[in-house]
């Protein structure tokens, strides 16, 4: 049975031009959604053109399959999955990070603390424990950690002791109403106009679903998929995911100079780094959910991939 959630597709007009469409190209909408941003590249692409699509989430897919086009295909993968296709194959990948609203919205999916139901959080419901399950074994040292880490929440010691006495005195946290009033019971000052569970809500999102790690593959791999003068363009919606984007497009589009050797030639750079972009007033005002959102887009060059190493802080979480 199909959601009867909308979706407003983020920075719609602004990503696909940061593509820079070639209508005989191959595109990658590498976080289908609802496909807002895949059906307008499709009305941009001629019969020799393509788009291939990844979505971990079932819903996301089975909207996929209302799209009867032959120059389309989709994937039941993450994005991380980009490594697997070929090199120099793709003019442009696009990368909207923001979790759908049809997510959000559904309380059956986990996701917010608005509307009760079982504390899931999980993109890809076939694979992987729910934060319900992972609450339940996890160790309060481990549980702190995620929440500072990944919700940059400075109350997250407080959270984390308040969840392990719920567990003890009254059973595991089954459903998101049972963990936004464990957090509420924690955090004694709230930010104006947000809930006091808003940022252990997302810093759970992100660890059940490995979502910065995985950003980081696909960063890595749009290198080696990417072929000279193809785009990446990603939309960000918190500061963790922004600031991993900015400084990969950063690292991989300065001339960096050998100290050692000052008279060489600089290294030669994979990305020349193009525009950083946010949602204007009119979008904001249509749909405040938007008002986070960050897009910045890069251009492969034509400096060939060696060894590629991946870097991201806090992985061991």
């Amino acid at each position: 049975m199909q959601d009867t959630w909308t979706h407003r597709t983020v920075l719609l007009n602004e990503a696909i031009a940061a593509l820079h469409i070639q209508p005989d190209g191959h595109y990658i909408d590498a976080t289908f959604g609802r496909g807002g941003h895949s059906r307008l590249i499709l009305s941009q692409l001629s019969a020799a053109g393509h788009l291939t699509a990844f979505d971990k989430d079932l819903e996301a897919i089975a909207e996929a399959g209302s799209i009867a086009d032959a120059r389309f295909s989709i994937r039941h993968e993450g994005f991380s999955q980009l490594s697997a296709l070929p090199a120099a194959s793709a003019a442009g990948i696009l990368l909207d990070l923001g979790i759908s609203s049809p997510q959000i919205d559904n309380p059956a999916r986990g996701f917010s603390f608005r509307g009760d139901g079982p504390l899931d959080m999980r993109m890809d419901t076939t694979r992987g424990q729910s934060v319900a399950e992972w609450l339940a074994d996890a160790e309060l040292e481990t549980i702190a950690e995620v929440i500072r880490e990944y919700g940059e929440e400075r109350f997250a010691g407080q959270i984390a002791k308040a969840i392990d006495r719920r567990r003890q005195e009254r059973g595991l946290i089954g459903t998101t109403a049972e963990l936004a009033e464990v957090v509420a019971g924690a955090v004694k000052t709230r930010e104006p106009g947000k809930d006091p569970a808003t940022r252990t809500f997302q810093a759970f999102r992100i660890f059940i679903n490995a979502e910065l790690e995985e950003l980081q593959q696909a960063l890595d791999a749009s290198l080696k998929v990417l072929q000279p003068g193809g785009r990446l363009v990603v939309i960000s919606f918190h500061s963790l995911e922004d600031r991993i984007v900015k400084q990969f497009i950063a690292e991989h589009s300065r001339e960096v100079y050998d100290r050692r050797a000052p008279f060489a030639a600089p290294k030669p750079m994979r990305l020349k780094a193009l525009e950083r972009v946010k949602p204007g007033a009119d979008e904001v005002a249509a749909n405040p959910r938007s008002r986070s959102a960050v897009m910045r887009s890069a251009e492969r060059t034509d400096v060939p991939v060696q060894a590629v190493t991946q870097r991201y802080p806090g992985a061991s979480t």
